[in-house]
């Protein structure tokens, strides 16, 4: 098996004396260091933030873990006071409404270095999955200037990889004469929506299609398993948001969670409630700091994310760690008579089904799960509804009421574009419990 390229890059970036552990923990605390002290000088936010903190008193990365949180709230009420650049030194700013609710939305800020950065970042990652022989499709927003598809392309093209930035699925027909014509054998996407375009066009699958890198959202087993076809399509797992400059972590070729981008960004895994570190092996919340970020450094900023650090190391020989792929969010889950009801579980019973192209999931007044499926066609609905309602009832065992409402597709050849995560949506009135 090949070691990540993950890992000479990052021992080249950080100059490390020794491939080691300990030796990228003495490079991130110097680093934690420096940033602590920049965004103390020039954020109006973390100067409040910080000032009654005594960085000399910080000798260790435990001495770090005592540093305050940082949240999505918080960039949504101050969003410019984290910003440590002059405006003319700006390069990019994306706004971000990922909810899809009404309200204040995030601004995250980039400059052509920090750009740069993510650029070097998806060069050296891409290289866990293609090489000069692909042929490479994102459908993922572009190509304005500093979006991912821009950056992705400009990555691939420094490795001499050819990239065709389609942008969002939209229209399925318009990408599958690309994916032919151009003879596409890696797709860059997000979940759903290649799941979508492999069950609209199975054929792309199988004369094209080798390798898929899915990006943006979190992705469940059962969605791997659908896209392996047997094994004849390779599924890596991206992660990131645009916080951490978009890029985070990917699989290597052993595909058993992500090595990360651990020259740029310093990771933790802590318990959700009491924000105390778990050990290694322990799920719990993403949490990272940036550690060379210039427009807008982030300090233990909390993702919502639930993960875990695996405590074997990987089998591709690296002495970088691996974190598990992400399970989720954490705040994606209902309560119904005190029952926990998480999106997770939900999405490996519907995404069993070959026929389900998509779905959306809310819980509504008199603690109703409703279920809205949408299929390629109604020919077999009623089977299909049967076995889908036996599958929930099996695997969640307390009394609720449960309803499902089956459609056929009527997007073709068209999908709206969107880059909102899933969500479990609680459509009850009050408390949700």
């Amino acid at each position: 098996m090949i070691i990540t390229p993950l890992q000479n890059w990052i021992a080249q970036r950080t100059q490390l004396a020794s491939k080691s552990q300990d030796a990228l923990r003495a490079y991130q605390f110097e680093k934690l260091m420096q940033t602590l002290a920049y965004a103390k000088t020039k954020s109006r936010f973390y100067r409040e933030r910080l000032k009654e903190v005594d960085l000399n008193a910080i000798t260790s990365l435990k001495d770090f873990e005592r540093i305050a949180f940082t949240t999505p709230e918080e960039i949504k009420k101050h969003g410019s006071d984290f910003v440590c650049v002059s405006h003319s030194d700006i390069e990019r700013i994306v706004t971000l409404n990922t909810s899809g609710t009404t309200g204040d939305e995030k601004r995250i800020f980039f400059t052509q270095e920090d750009l740069e950065a993510t650029i070097d970042f998806f060069q050296h990652g891409m290289k866990c999955l293609v090489d000069a022989s692909d042929t490479v499709m994102v459908l993922l927003p572009g190509p304005a200037y500093g979006s991912i598809g821009d950056l992705l392309q400009k990555a691939l093209a420094k490795s001499g990889i050819q990239c065709i930035v389609h942008g969002v699925l939209s229209d399925v027909e318009k990408m599958a004469q690309c994916i032919e014509e151009n003879h596409i054998t890696c797709i860059v996407g997000i979940p759903m929506q290649v799941l979508y375009l492999s069950r609209v066009k199975p054929e792309l699958f199988y004369r094209h299609i080798t390798k898929v890198l899915l990006s943006t959202d979190y992705v469940p087993d059962a969605l791997v398993e659908a896209l392996s076809r047997n094994g004849t399509c390779k599924v890596f797992n991206h992660y990131g948001m645009t916080e951490m400059g978009y890029g985070g972590g990917v699989e290597c070729a052993c595909l058993n969670g992500y090595h990360l981008r651990e020259n740029d960004l310093y990771f933790e895994i802590i318990d959700p409630i009491s924000g105390a570190p778990v050990k290694d092996g322990a799920y719990g919340e993403v949490v990272f700091t940036t550690l060379n970020r210039q427009a807008m450094p982030l300090i233990r900023y909390k993702t919502g994310d639930r993960a875990r650090f695996l405590t074997k190391p990987c089998a591709c020989g690296t002495f970088l760690r691996t974190m598990e792929k992400v399970q989720g969010r954490i705040e994606n889950r209902v309560f119904i008579h005190g029952h926990e009801i998480h999106l997770k579980a939900l999405d490996e019973i519907l995404l069993h089904f070959d026929s389900i192209l998509d779905y959306t999931l809310s819980v509504e007044e008199n603690n109703t799960l409703h279920v809205k499926l949408i299929l390629a066609n109604k020919e077999r609905s009623v089977a299909l509804k049967e076995e889908v309602i036996r599958r929930i009832r099996e695997h969640f065992t307390f009394e609720f009421t449960l309803h499902i409402d089956v459609h056929e597709d009527d997007r073709s050849p068209k999908i709206t574009q969107s880059m909102i995560k899933r969500t479990l949506h609680d459509n009850r009135q009050g408390a949700k419990v």
